[in-house]
C-alpha cells in the first residue's frame, strides 16, 4: 500500500524497526535535498578562490576527443538517470495507473542533467584552484573515480579556510547521497523479489534482515586496505557494460517484441493523449542503435582494468566477467526457462501472448463501458 506521502515507496522498511510513514518521507526530504544546499556553498566558496576561472574554463571547454573513451558516455549517463537498476521501475509501480509518466520523465531528465552540470562548477573550480596552487595545469590535478572524491577534493578542502567545517558538509553530503542510493536500490531488490515471490513479503521483515546483512558482508572487502581496488574492479565490470546490456534488452523487448504500437496504446492510455513520433523512433531505433554501439564499441576496446600504476592480474579481469556475466546470462537463461515451461513452440508461445494482451484490452473496454 502507498502511505499519505509521495516519496514513502522510496524508502525501505527497515523490519523491526520499521517507522511510520510520515518519519521516512521527512528523511527522504532531508537527504535529497540537503545534497543541492551543499553544492551551492561549495559553489560560492569555489568560485571566490583563486585559479577557479582556470578550472571552469577547462571545464566549459569542449574535448570531443574524449568520445574516443568508450567507458566516458554511457557510464555517466546510466549511473545518473538509473535506467537498467530496476529501481525505475520499483518507483514507477507504486504510481497511479493514470500518472503522467511523461512529465515526470522530462523533469526527471531536465534536473539530473542541470544537477550534473552544476556539478562541474562545484569541481572545477576547485581543481583550478588545486592546479594554481601546484603550479600545473588542471588536467593533470583532474581525476575520476574514488580518487577525485577521496583524495584530490578532500586536499583542496583542507587547505581552505574553515577546512573542517567544508569537510564536514562534503562528507555529510556524500553520506546523504549513499544513503538515497541506498534506498533506491534496496527498494528495487524488495520489491521486485516480493511481487515475484509473495512468501517473502508476508516474511518482510526476516527478509529485510537478511538482504541489508549481506550488503553489509559484501560491503566489508571495499573498507579494507585494499578496499579501493575493489570499488575499481566492481564500478568497472559489476555495474558497467552488464547494465548497458540489460538496458539494450529492455529496448528490444519492448520496442520489436512486445510492439511499439502496443507499448504506445498502452502509453496512450495511461495519459489521455499519443505520444509524439520522435519518442516512438527514439524507443525503436535510436535507443537500441545507439547502446548496442556503445557495447559494441566498448567491447573492441577492451583493456585490461588498472588503477594507477597497478595492472590487475588475469584472474581478477576473469572475475570480474564473471561478475558481469552473472547478470547479463540471467535475461536468455530466463527466457530459455519460459519457453521451456510453457506448452507449445515458440509461435504458439507468441499468439498466446498477443491473445491474452488483446483479452485485456476488451475487458478494461468493457470496464470502462460499465
Amino acid at each position: 500500500m502507498v502511505g499519505e506521502s509521495d516519496l514513502s515507496p522510496c524508502v525501505p522498511p527497515l523490519g523491526p524497526l520499521e517507522y511510520p510513514t510520515e518519519f521516512w518521507s521527512k528523511v527522504v526530504w532531508f537527504t535529497a535535498l540537503f545534497p543541492y544546499v551543499v553544492l551551492f556553498i561549495l559553489l560560492f566558496r569555489g568560485i571566490t578562490l583563486p585559479g577557479a576561472m582556470m578550472g571552469i574554463r577547462f571545464y566549459l571547454t569542449p574535448d570531443f576527443s574524449a568520445l574516443a573513451n568508450a567507458n566516458t558516455p554511457p557510464r555517466r549517463c546510466f549511473f545518473s538517470l538509473g535506467p537498467g537498476f530496476g529501481v525505475l521501475l520499483a518507483f514507477a509501480s507504486y504510481n497511479e495507473f493514470h500518472n503522467n509518466v511523461y512529465r515526470d520523465a522530462l523533469i526527471t531528465s531536465a534536473v539530473n542533467s542541470a544537477t550534473s552540470f552544476l556539478s562541474g562548477f562545484v569541481i572545477f573550480s576547485v581543481l583550478g584552484y588545486m592546479a594554481l596552487k601546484e603550479h600545473v595545469e588542471v588536467k593533470d590535478v583532474a581525476t575520476e573515480g574514488p580518487g577525485l572524491v577521496f583524495i584530490v577534493y578532500p586536499e583542496a578542502l583542507a587547505t581552505m579556510p574553515w577546512p573542517s567545517f567544508f569537510s564536514v558538509i562534503f562528507f555529510l553530503m556524500l553520506l546523504t547521497l549513499g544513503l538515497d542510493s541506498s534506498f533506491g536500490g534496496s527498494q528495487a531488490i524488495i520489491t521486485a523479489l516480493s511481487d515475484e515471490y509473495p512468501i517473502l513479503e508476508r516474511k518482510r521483515e526476516w527478509f529485510v534482515a537478511g538482504l541489508f546483512t549481506l550488503n553489509f558482508v559484501v560491503g566489508l572487502s571495499s573498507c579494507t586496505q585494499g578496499g579501493a581496488y575493489v570499488v575499481q574492479l566492481l564500478d568497472k565490470y559489476a555495474a558497467g557494460y552488464s547494465i548497458l546490456f540489460a538496458v539494450f534488452f529492455e529496448a528490444i523487448a519492448i520496442s520489436w517484441i512486445y510492439g511499439i504500437r502496443r507499448f504506445s496504446s498502452n502509453v496512450q492510455e495511461m495519459l489521455g493523449f499519443e505520444v509524439g513520433l520522435w519518442w516512438k523512433f527514439c524507443w525503436a531505433a535510436i535507443a537500441p542503435c545507439f547502446i548496442l554501439l556503445i557495447i559494441v564499441y566498448g567491447l573492441t576496446s577492451y583493456e585490461p582494468l588498472e588503477y594507477g600504476p597497478y595492472r590487475y592480474p588475469v584472474w581478477a579481469n576473469l572475475l570480474g566477467m564473471g561478475v558481469a556475466g552473472s547478470s547479463v546470462l540471467c535475461i536468455p537463461a530466463i527466457a530459455a526457462w519460459q519457453l521451456a515451461r510453457t506448452p507449445g513452440g515458440l509461435l504458439q508461445v507468441y499468439s498466446l501472448y498477443l491473445t491474452l494482451h488483446s483479452w485485456r484490452q476488451n475487458l478494461r473496454k468493457l470496464y470502462l463501458l460499465a
